[in-house]
């Protein structure tokens, strides 16, 4: 673990409940704005990506809430969680009964938030800051992904690798409340949840999200 980023991460969340996980504790920030000035001041760098660890998003909160009320998705499973942010999905799939989980990311905060919301809930993640997104799968049987279309770029690049994933043998789902730069084709629905958000973070008070399985 980095141990400067593993204590930013401490110094600057708190413990909350997702509002439809009341099964997990995750540490988490209350101001995106203020998280995001305080990572630019931390590292000395102006124009870092937002804090996307410091939240536990819509589109991540309804693929934990699946996994967990449908456990034999990842019960003794190798699980891959890309673009892991604070690790919600990580989690649940290991709560869930997952054999192996690894958590990837690029932000080595959120590297750092996802060991510690691992530990909180006393499963073990694999942390893995790297950016696969231009490789494989790497024998994983499930790859999950939360939320991740909030860009053309990001989206592009991590449905391109979604892809490949499948394509490989793996099952792939995915979590996403109605981004705009997720394609419908070749999806199927598996579930839709009203996951209640911060209107710090989002348009509305409540996001309609759809859990989706890539064929």
């Amino acid at each position: 673990m980095d141990r400067t980023a593993a204590d930013f991460v401490a110094a600057h969340t708190r413990p909350a409940v997702p509002p439809i996980l009341p099964e997990l504790r995750l540490w988490l920030a209350d101001d995106p704005f203020d998280l995001w000035e305080r990572t630019e001041e931390a590292t000395g760098t102006v124009g870092l990506p937002p804090p996307f660890w410091g939240f536990a998003w819509a589109g991540g909160q309804a693929l934990a809430r699946y996994l967990l009320d449908h456990p034999d998705v990842v019960r003794g499973r190798r699980v891959l969680d890309v673009a892991a942010g604070c690790g919600v999905v990580a989690i649940a799939a290991c709560r869930a009964g997952a054999a192996d989980v690894t958590a990837t990311e690029v932000d080595p905060f959120a590297a750092a938030a996802v060991e510690r919301n691992a530990a909180t809930n006393r499963v073990r993640v694999r942390a893995l800051l790297a950016d696969v997104l231009d490789g494989g799968a790497d024998g994983a049987e499930v790859v999950l992904a939360g939320d991740v279309c909030y860009n053309r770029t990001m989206a592009r690049r991590v449905l391109g690798f979604l892809r490949r994933a499948a394509a490989a043998g793996a099952r792939v789902l995915i979590g996403d409340p109605g981004r705009a730069y997720l394609p419908r084709a070749g999806l199927r629905v598996l579930a839709r949840y009203d996951v209640p958000v911060s209107r710090a973070l989002e348009d509305r008070d409540v996001k309609p999200t759809t859990v989706w399985e890539l064929a």
